[in-house]
């Protein structure tokens, strides 16, 4: 069963359940704006990309962050999808990432845009 992410309640008063693709999308949402330290029990769970929001914008700091968000799928998801692409992009305070990848199980591939914005 995969639970959906906010956890919720379906109409029948039970754990809404998510589909495989809508649950891994959820997966790597969650991972990338998780910032390391946050999870009690992984430290170093998380991307840690929310902090770029407050960078200065440069083609090298892009770099890193595709590198680190490239490096943290691989690392904590890397059982579960094959990472294709990564694309970060930083405007002002807002963050897009779009992932290219591979659920490996279904073999089915996705291209998803994860966004943020500073409040």
């Amino acid at each position: 069963m995969n639970v959906t992410f906010p956890f919720q309640y379906d109409a029948r008063g039970r754990t809404a359940e998510a589909s495989e693709d809508r649950h891994v999308r959820e997966m790597i949402e969650q991972l990338l704006f998780t910032s390391p330290g946050e999870r009690v029990n992984r430290p170093t769970w998380g991307s840690g990309v929310l902090n770029l929001l407050f960078a200065g914008n440069s083609p090298e700091l892009a770099a890193a962050a595709q590198f680190s968000v490239h490096g943290a799928l691989q690392q904590w998801l890397g059982d579960v999808i094959h990472i294709e692409g990564v694309r970060v992009v930083a405007e002002d305070s807002r963050l897009t990432i779009t992932v290219q990848y591979l659920i490996r199980r279904t073999q089915e591939r996705h291209t998803t845009d994860f966004t943020r914005s500073t409040p």
